[in-house]
């Protein structure tokens, strides 16, 4: 196998890079089972493709905040190695598609050379930190939580306790009370506050969204700053060992919480908290270096009515005196790559190096200089960037539905367009007036966060006459309230996609008509009622008056089929149970390597981890239940008896040690030696078995 040089200098990013390679090479290989290699590539960022043979590169940016040169960075890979296009994520990464899937070592390293990782981007592990994109610059905020946000990324990212656990763990700080980062439907999400002059969070755990959605549960109404990573270890490390491993629809934190209960979960975590790796964990609040931006020429002068509405809608005051951030809408969340080198040049002209891509799919350039406004628009105009409405009712949500993802069921890109157009050309006066988000998504799980709108679509599927068109779901009333609280929008009805459009024409004209002076879109809809809409708009269900265009999914020009994309390489399975102890003997690896390097607690870790790795291996021979790390923990001495009678402890005494001590470099040398002991009992026990 030939290897590339990365020529990076972080030798821990460069060891990285390599491993992606070396297991892409044994998958190739047949030396790696699919289920594996999956897990493996998700956690580096590579994602399958609708499309087969390539894949999709999630980047991960944390509060989504990029450089100009991080952006034409991401701009020249994705020329290189994808489709010249730049996708804006609700989690403020960079997707590029169309990419090869022997080529994402080569892309992880040109990325690197500008600080950008694909690292935990995708997988069963911490994602991409999300945060208000007016950290730092919200003239209502308490405090810049920017530094606490970028710290968590850090702290957790490569952190053993988070590599593999059942499912993904999502983490949201937002500036103010306001909550525009959205925190009740996270893992965890962190709300700033001052008390007796000392910084902390208000604290909310436990939400989600998808096809179930659920409310965060408030655990601190106020938790010291130097406290919040010490206890998202302990949450964390709860989850990885209670949390559901089979059943991937049940395997989220919000599930697990609501079977145990929450005072139970909170006791658990309790618990944890005297072994995790900190008590405290200062983070040192970083005041901002507000750079004099280099443009020194004459602004325009500028009086169209177009660059007003551009500045009532698109310009917001920072708490810098002089200062304003401005806001993109960036359509669907796609920019070229050509436009995003051209826009790199406006940001150094103009803005320096702190700008945010925002969970509404578009970008907020900050620090700009008031009087630099006019000349920034006309540059802007030149790129077609300068449409008004950031995150405005035109400012669409949608994810790649059909486009590029493997679970797609409806274009959810082609309806955002076709929507877009609506409302820019009959509703243009709602544009600035009110506050009314519009998201969809391509499926159930949520990723346009339709659960989350005033007025969300879903894609789904209907049948008429024995054909099956694309369809969508109706939802509306969702949306955020503040102060880490919100309402999930309710379903009302399913109608042929084609016919979204006059649906949402109906909403806005009827809200238009309708609305008392002071009502909002919550109010209005509140005193209308659910039933209200769904007896005016159900006509627009009905399918035994389909035409040919209804079997036509927006964006294309082919009759609809629902399909799932295969996107992935085929793969030959190998045996579970030896790979399941091949794993056991990997982690072991790395918690020798870490206790060479003193890192007692991540060494401990590890090793726990090669335990039930290998435990796990034993049970499935004997088909018993192994749905969580706490199953297979309390059922293998009951299955393998021997193991306590040739031992000095029972599996579960040996790991109710690590559970119960902290790890200090005594404990990590006596843990590993008895996680040693235990792999190859469990080898030996499992090679008695097949001679």
């Amino acid at each position: 196998m030939e290897s590339f040089r990365t020529e990076l200098e972080n030798p821990v990013v460069e060891k990285d890079i390599l491993d992606l390679e070396k297991k892409i090479f044994q998958f190739k290989n047949n030396k790696i089972d699919e289920e594996k290699f999956r897990s493996l590539r998700l956690a580096r960022g590579v994602y399958g493709q609708r499309q087969q043979g390539v894949q999709m590169i999630r980047i991960k940016l944390p509060m989504g905040k990029f450089t100009a040169k991080q952006l034409r960075r991401i701009a020249d890979v994705s020329d290189e190695y994808a489709s010249s296009n730049l996708h804006i994520t609700t989690r403020q990464d960079i997707q590029i598609h169309y990419v090869l899937l022997d080529r994402t070592p080569e892309l992880w390293a040109d990325l690197e050379k500008d600080g950008i990782t694909l690292r935990e981007a995708c997988g069963n592990t911490v994602r991409n930190v999300t945060a208000s994109v007016m950290a730092g610059v919200d003239p209502n905020e308490e405090f810049d939580v920017t530094p606490y946000a970028n710290e968590f990324f850090e702290y957790f990212l490569r952190n053993p306790i988070c590599q593999e656990m059942g499912r993904k763990f999502k983490v949201a700080f937002s500036s103010s009370s306001s909550d525009d980062a959205f925190t009740f439907i996270h893992d965890l999400g962190f709300i700033p506050r001052i008390e007796n002059g000392i910084r902390g969070f208000r604290v909310l755990l436990g939400g989600g969204i998808g096809s179930q959605p659920m409310d965060a549960h408030e655990v601190f109404d106020f938790l010291a700053a130097d406290k919040i990573i010490p206890y998202a270890e302990a949450v964390i490390r709860v989850f990885d060992r209670h949390g559901e491993r089979n059943k991937r629809n049940k395997a989220r934190l919000k599930f697990l919480i609501k079977e145990i209960g929450i005072d139970s979960f909170k006791q658990l975590v309790k618990d944890e908290m005297v072994v995790v790796n900190h008590q405290t964990y200062s983070i040192e609040p970083k005041e901002r270096d507000l750079k004099e931006a280099s443009f020194s020429g004459k602004p325009k002068t500028i009086t169209s009515p177009e660059f007003e509405a551009w500045k009532n809608t698109n310009i917001f005051k920072q708490k810098q005196e002089g200062y304003v951030s401005v806001g993109l809408p960036i359509k669907t969340g796609d920019i070229s790559s050509d436009k995003s080198r051209l826009l790199a040049d406006i940001i150094e002209l103009f803005t320096k190096d702190d700008n945010r891509f925002s969970v509404g799919q578009s970008i907020l350039l900050r620090d700009v200089k008031e009087e630099h406004l006019s000349t920034l628009y006309d540059a802007l105009e030149q790129l077609d960037l300068h449409r008004i409405g950031f995150h405005k009712i035109n400012d669409i949500v949608a994810c790649p539905g059909t486009d590029t993802c493997n679970l797609g069921i409806a274009s959810s890109m082609g309806l955002a367009n076709e929507l877009q157009r609506l409302i820019e050309t009959e509703f243009k006066s709602i544009i600035n007036t009110h506050k009314i988000d519009i998201k969809i998504s391509g499926c159930m799980n949520a990723c346009g966060q339709h659960t989350l709108a005033h007025i969300g679509f879903q894609g789904m599927t209907l049948k008429s006459n024995g054909l099956i068109a694309p369809a969508t779901q109706i939802l509306l009333g969702g949306g955020v309230l503040g102060d880490g609280t919100g309402r999930f929008a309710d379903k009302l009805l399913k109608v042929p996609a084609k016919r979204t459009p006059s649906v949402l024409r109906w909403i806005l004209n009827d809200f238009d008509e309708n609305k008392t002076n002071d009502e909002d879109f919550f109010a209005y809809y509140d005193r209308q009622t659910k039933d209200y809409f769904y007896q005016n708009l159900k006509h627009y269900s009905a399918v035994d008056n389909l035409e040919a265009d209804d079997f036509i999914d927006f964006g294309t020009k082919e009759k609809y089929e629902k399909a799932i994309g295969i996107g992935e390489c085929a793969g030959v399975t190998i045996d579970l149970i030896q790979t399941l102890i091949f794993e056991a003997e990997e982690a072991f690896g790395w918690a020798t390597e870490a206790l060479s390097e003193k890192r007692f607690g991540d060494a401990t870790y590890h090793a726990y981890n090669g335990r039930i790795r290998a435990a796990k291996a034993l049970l499935t021979s004997a088909e018993a239940k192994t749905n969580s790390h706490a199953s297979i923990i309390e059922t293998f001495d009951s299955h393998f008896p021997l193991f306590k009678e040739e031992r000095s402890l029972s599996f579960i005494e040996g790991i109710e040690e690590f559970k119960n001590k902290p790890s200090d470099e005594e404990f990590a040398i006596s843990f590993l030696k008895e996680t040693e002991e235990t792999i190859q009992w469990i080898k030996n026990s499992r090679n008695a078995t097949i001679k």
